[in-house]
């Protein structure tokens, strides 16, 4: 299984301005905006460490899910939520020749952490001996900063101002455990999972 962002986020729906007041770099100065590329870097870098985690994505996007079967005949769990639409069902060839398939055979079934493809009668189309399955879809709670649910939001600036606190030459990546206060934010948005599997 493998999955790909088909689109990001534009710079426009990250709080910049936000994270800027929050580390106070314009107290007493013209707010040049001379750091706004190294802000917008930490914010992606926060926002990817925190939807890693948590399986939740902050910003809305589109997203291609690749795999050779679905989980059961009849429905296949996505990987991350929450999910608005299926944009596309397709089955593809081992040579590359994709069939659309008709949405009226599949249905989006929305949950906070497990939403779902079923179809509406009998199973999934299925693709021939090595073939695939590419399901398109788009996820995140809105297309704005406004958007995302408070606590992720002080989440996500809790840890893009660890990553700007840090000294220059440390990667903008978390090596080590997220900060306590981070998990105490994100904690309740994490996937429950009970008996193996994930509600």
């Amino acid at each position: 299984m493998m999955m790909v962002e088909l689109t990001s986020v534009p710079s426009a729906a990250l709080p910049v301005d936000v994270l800027s007041d929050h580390l106070r770099l314009s107290s007493g100065f013209a707010d040049d905006g001379s750091q706004d590329a190294q802000l917008e870097a930490h914010l992606r870098s926060a926002m990817a460490a925190i939807e890693a985690r948590i399986g939740k994505v902050l910003i809305q996007r589109q997203f291609a899910l690749t795999m050779v079967a679905w989980h059961e005949p009849c429905a296949h769990g996505l990987p991350v939520a929450p999910v608005s639409s299926v944009d596309s069902v397709k089955l593809i060839t081992r040579d590359g020749v994709e069939t659309l398939v008709d949405d009226t055979r599949y249905v989006l079934r929305r949950d906070t952490h497990r939403p779902r493809v079923e179809a509406t009668t009998g199973q999934l189309p299925a693709p021939v001996s090595g073939g695939s399955i590419e399901v398109v879809f788009v996820a995140g709670y809105g297309p704005d900063w406004a958007d995302v649910p408070p606590d992720l939001k002080q989440a996500m600036l809790a840890l893009a101002t660890e990553f700007y606190t840090r000294d220059d030459a440390a990667p903008l990546t978390m090596s080590g455990p997220m900060p306590s206060h981070v998990m105490a934010l994100i904690e309740p948005y994490r996937q429950i999972r009970l008996r193996g599997g994930a509600l």
